[in-house]
């Protein structure tokens, strides 16, 4: 058996995608549309037991006109699975370097990524990929699709954004962390 080192594989243009599949601006960042919510119900541990869906799904896409998300957490836990391209996870938690979501499984790229309740996370195109993209047809083929599912499933109340304040409280007004991680704080 042979290994292929190509794992440059883009298969659907971000055009068709966001077509196809109705994604609209995440307020996140990226793109995105639900694709499922369980009518079930669920006593939700992380929400002081309000009852939440078993469980929600959406696609979520980062392109080059929308190359990351901003630094938020779910009480909810969300396992992240890989459909096409690349993208670098940062979760903010002791002993956690940033993943990189993506195909090529011999260079340590994941195809699932479970995340945690309570931690703060942030996707981002990888710089290489965003430097490679020169053409529009090329923009066109790069960026990450992914499936998010949350359990129990995504409510607004249950989220939040990382304020400036809470990023120095976390690493220090003058770490090089607060520096380099600021620019992903939502305004």
């Amino acid at each position: 058996m042979t290994l292929s080192n190509d794992y440059s594989s883009y298969a659907i243009p971000n055009s068709e995608l966001v077509k196809t599949l109705k994604l609209m601006k995440h307020p996140e960042g990226g793109y995105f549309v639900e694709t499922d919510r369980q009518s079930d119900q669920v006593p939700s541990p992380f929400a002081g037991q309000a009852l939440r869906p078993l469980a929600t799904s959406i696609y979520y896409l980062l392109t080059p006109d929308e190359p990351n998300g901003v630094i938020h957490m779910n009480k909810s836990a969300t396992m992240h699975v890989l459909h096409q391209g690349r993208a670098e996870y940062t979760l903010i938690t002791p002993g956690s370097p940033p993943k990189v979501m993506g195909p090529n499984i011999h260079a340590g790229e994941v195809l699932q990524l479970l995340v945690p309740t309570g931690v703060w996370k942030m996707s981002r195109l990888l710089e290489e990929d965003l430097a490679a993209a020169s053409t529009e047809s090329s923009k066109d083929h790069c960026g990450c699709l992914i499936t998010e599912v949350v359990f129990p499933g995504f409510a607004w109340e249950d989220h939040g954004f990382l304020t400036k304040e809470g990023l120095e409280e976390i690493f220090g007004v003058n770490a090089p962390e607060t520096k380099e991680l600021l620019k992903y704080v939502k305004a």
